[in-house]
């Protein structure tokens, strides 16, 4: 080969190896293309309301006598008790004052969004005394012969002191609480393995509040409540040993068709002996009330003189029921209490 064609050629070569490697250093340099993330909408900062101090006072009460079926439904609505809670601020009826506080409900037809509804209202009282103001839970129904009085720790219940949400972190026997809360430790899931006379009882309860100084219903009532066990179906009626003729009242049921001329005798012997089971009942009632007043110390006196009791209902709210036309000032229906004062806030 001639030396200029060898020079050529080896030129041609440099030239080739020259392009390729400027491709491959461009081909390297060449920066990779990033992708564009968009960017993320700018979100508002989300609201939590605060949680007030007593806001859950009213749903830490035991709803005595309240059916277990409905216990679910009392809190399906959102109830304002903050009247309850302002009460216990600076200013209120019960502030700085010791208070015990039960639960209870009144079923009621109230409007609710456009229709009409059975609702279980809840219901606070407050009981302010500087000691329990009982110890004891009044059963009573129109199916049970008699009222009967019994401890509370009976049917699991007792007072117990309320923790404000602001001290739940603290040791409880440190904080001097001043509030104190009806509480029922009764599990819900055990009520199955119970009696249905156990299980009915709870429906029955009404905290039972005893006042010294005056006689109550019981010592000055003459009726006496009737359920003879007679054929085909019992017979229920209310006699009143001084306003009722016993042979008069026996006659007019038989005429009424409620009890048959074969057992007008029964019946008659019935009833006394439950008149003079009344009669010694009432008048235990005010031997014991006698007595109790005269071991009674004068600062026990002056606190059962200075018993108050406060009813309060939920604060009226776009979100809940309105109740404004249905609320109850009579005490019957809520406990057995005699000769206190009662406020409805």
């Amino acid at each position: 080969m001639r030396k200029g064609a060898k020079r050529k050629a080896s030129q041609r070569e440099e030239g080739k190896s020259t392009v390729e490697n400027h491709k491959e250093v461009t081909k390297k340099a060449a920066p990779r293309a990033k992708r564009v993330k968009p960017a993320k909408p700018e979100t508002e900062p989300e609201f939590v309301e605060e949680k007030r101090n007593l806001e859950d006072l009213w749903r830490q009460t035991f709803p005595v006598g309240t059916e277990w079926d409905q216990l679910d439904t009392l809190y399906q609505y959102k109830w304002n008790f903050s009247n309850l809670e302002n009460a216990f601020e600076e200013g209120g009826k019960l502030y700085g004052q010791k208070a015990y506080l039960f639960g209870c409900t009144e079923p009621q037809l109230v409007p609710f969004r456009g229709e009409n509804k059975v609702i279980c209202i809840p219901v606070v009282v407050a009981v302010v005394s500087p000691f329990p103001p009982s110890d004891k839970i009044g059963i009573n129904s129109v199916q049970r012969e008699a009222e009967e009085i019994i401890p509370m720790k009976q049917m699991k219940m007792d007072w117990v002191p309320y923790i404000p949400l602001e001290d739940r972190d603290s040791r409880v026997d440190r904080l001097k609480s001043q509030i104190y809360i009806l509480s029922c430790t009764q599990r819900r899931a055990a009520l199955k393995h119970l009696k249905i006379d156990r299980v009915k009882k709870y429906e029955y309860c009404l905290p039972y509040f005893y006042q010294p100084f005056k006689e109550d219903e019981l010592e000055q009532s003459t009726e006496v409540q009737i359920i003879f066990p007679a054929e085909p179906k019992p017979v229920f009626c209310e006699f009143d040993w001084e306003l009722d003729e016993l042979e008069e009242f026996t006659d007019k049921l038989i005429e009424e068709e409620e009890l048959s001329e074969s057992q007008k005798d029964a019946f008659k012997d019935f009833i006394k002996e439950k008149v003079r089971e009344a009669k010694k009942a009432n008048r235990e009632a005010r031997e014991a009330r006698r007595k109790a007043l005269e071991e009674m110390s004068e600062e026990t006196k002056a606190a059962f003189e200075n018993m108050r009791f406060y009813k309060f209902y939920p604060v009226q709210t776009p979100d809940s029921p309105d109740i404004s036309n249905v609320k109850v000032n009579s005490w019957k229906s809520l406990f057995y209490c005699f000769s206190v004062l009662t406020l409805t806030l």
